[in-house]
């Protein structure tokens, strides 16, 4: 079966992030998790929320409208870091992608109308949100998986900049 290789597909945004902005957007403290961040579902979405508080945690996919796109497919340095790995684009979490499309779990804190109130989502002030689903671990939670010894790196790299200790 032949396959198209340039289909194109339409979305729509059900709502926007909205975070506050540090003094300091280069600090690292512009997506703090501990932040709360709002999610603003338009106000024609309310009725699909219904329920969505039972959840502890979401799923939230958003459309990384600044990200650059990534038409490239040779191996880069995560982040830009020199000491890590190169790897392909499709193993790491960069904004820069084929199509920018952000995926993220935060913890939902509360729910006020279309308003949810999460922590954990790494995404800028008015980003598109396109679609919302309650985090199921049935199905999202894999005991088994594992990640790359880079990653690890990199995570430890990023708890020692927001000085988290483990």
């Amino acid at each position: 079966m032949a396959r198209q290789t340039t289909r194109w597909f339409r979305a729509q945004a059900i709502g926007f992030v909205e975070r506050p902005v540090p003094d300091d957007e280069d600090s690292g403290a512009f997506f703090d998790p501990s932040v709360e961040v709002a999610l603003e579902i338009l106000p024609r979405w309310e009725g699909a929320l219904a329920g969505i508080e039972e959840y502890s945690h979401l799923v939230v996919i958003v459309w990384l409208d600044r990200a650059r796109r990534s038409r490239v497919a040779r191996p880069i340095h995560p982040e830009r870091r020199p000491d890590l790995p190169e790897v392909g684009l499709f193993a790491t979490r960069s904004p820069n992608r084929p199509n920018p499309l952000g995926i993220s779990t935060p913890r939902l804190l509360r729910r006020e109308r279309t308003t949810l109130w999460v922590h954990g989502i790494d995404a800028w002030p008015g980003t598109p949100i396109l679609d919302i689903k309650g985090y199921s671990p049935r199905d999202e939670l894999h005991p088994d998986a594992t990640v790359p010894a880079w990653l690890e790196a990199l995570w430890a790299i990023h708890d020692a900049e927001r000085g988290k200790t483990t």
